[in-house]
């Protein structure tokens, strides 16, 4: 079976997010016999990254520049357009001539669109290979997100622009999303709950929204040994760019980090991922917390690392790098929505704290009891063993049959 997958971005190293997903799909379709081709937009850094890891795997594989925007542009596009913000960021008429050229080339089976920046390839599918299947693989209920965002940046006046933005942008992903899901014949979501309220956008006639859920290669995860050397007693990662990983991290060194250095002065932070936005940057002067920036590997700093720390306030899906720090026997202390999605139990596999009080007391109670980071991590890690690529992919295979 010949499939065709659209991605946002190369996903290689597949580190973080979006691309870890996209990689560990493109290894499982290939290990249950599929054919692989790939059209995926790129940022210049990128191709100049040894891909060979990727590329082996796929027997096409093209490329687009990430297009540029400039800010008139896209105020006029928020102004006067009735597709939301992500529906134009990744437009580009070389895309969609590439796509042209692909469908008539390999006439896939299936064509497997990663999330809703590319959903407007429906379209060119439909009119190019109305029989090909189309899987829209929807990495978030993108407008329940924008809500979330919107009703906790509202309540900072500081942050009343982003604020004003998201509200604007909610309505118009609701039409677009709703487009999106009933435009495609298989519709895929990262978790259950996220499945449910897709549901809600697809007509009777159709088939119901799909739960695969974001997986990783378990394997990549060694236990981290209870005697290993220690730099770091909490460790956050995450690509430090993205709204949600931002506010939490915000969240956590106003409110939070004070409460734990008054608890223990000499408790540090390691707050690992790329393109740290200038107001992460700026926590690299706190005392205790380092910022890293990208790294060529996230597995070294958790086995490095005493706890994980998921301060996330908003956000939807699930946390790829909640899988991750379990995987690797890494005990986490996490919000209610950082540890979205994911069925994993307060007291066994993890520990939740909601408030600021909640959970740096959380963590000051876990730092010191070394019993309790074991036999957290002990579970964590039986936990995360369900999530690995090799079980859940499949799933796919699955529903391209059906």
């Amino acid at each position: 079976m010949q499939i065709l997958i659209l991605t946002p971005q190369i996903p290689w190293p597949p580190h973080q997010g979006a691309s870890l997903r996209n990689f560990n799909i493109v290894q499982g379709l290939v290990d249950g016999g599929a054919q692989v081709a790939m059209l995926s937009f790129a940022e210049e850094a990128q191709l100049e990254a040894d891909l060979t890891p990727l590329i082996s795997l796929l027997n096409r594989f093209e490329t687009v520049p990430v297009p540029e925007r400039t800010s008139a542009e896209r105020l006029k596009q928020m102004v006067t357009s009735p597709i939301p913000d992500m529906g134009h960021r990744l437009f580009a008429p070389d895309f969609f001539a590439k796509l042209e050229k692909l469908l008539a080339d390999l006439k896939p089976a299936v064509v497997q669109i990663e999330g809703i920046e590319l959903a407007r390839a429906i379209e060119t599918v439909r009119e190019h290979r109305p029989k090909t299947k189309i899987v829209f693989d929807n990495h978030n209920a993108e407008t329940a997100l924008q809500k979330r965002i919107y009703e906790t940046d509202i309540q900072n006046w500081r942050k009343l622009p982003k604020a004003m933005y998201s509200r604007v942008q909610v309505n118009k992903l609701d039409k677009f999303e709703q487009w999106a899901c009933q435009e495609s014949d298989v519709v895929t979501a990262v978790s259950e709950r996220d499945a449910e309220i897709l549901q809600a956008y697809r007509r009777p006639d159709q088939t119901p929204v799909t739960h695969i859920p974001n997986c990783i290669d378990v394997s990549e995860f060694g236990m981290v040994e209870p005697e290993r050397e220690i730099a770091y007693d909490l460790v956050f990662t995450g690509k430090m760019d993205y709204r949600p990983n931002v506010d939490g991290m915000l969240w956590f060194t106003d409110e939070i980090w004070p409460l734990i250095k008054e608890a223990r002065p000499d408790t540090t932070l390691a707050i690992v991922g790329k393109n740290p936005a200038p107001s992460i940057e700026f926590l690299d002067y706190l005392d205790g917390v380092t910022v890293t920036g990208g790294v060529a590997e996230i597995a070294p700093w958790l086995n490095c690392s005493r706890i994980m720390i998921m301060p996330l306030r908003m956000g939807s899906g699930t946390r790829l790098k909640l899988i991750q720090g379990l995987a690797a026997g890494l005990p986490i202390v996490s919000t209610t929505n950082g540890a979205e999605g994911y069925p994993a139990k307060d007291g066994k596999e993890l520990l939740i704290g909601d408030s600021p009080e909640e959970f740096a007391a959380q963590v000051g109670r876990l730092l010191v009891n070394r019993e309790r980071q074991r036999l957290l991590g002990q579970n964590g890690r039986a936990f995360a063993e369900a999530y690995d690529w090799r079980r859940v992919v499949p799933k796919f295979l699955d529903l391209y049959q059906t």
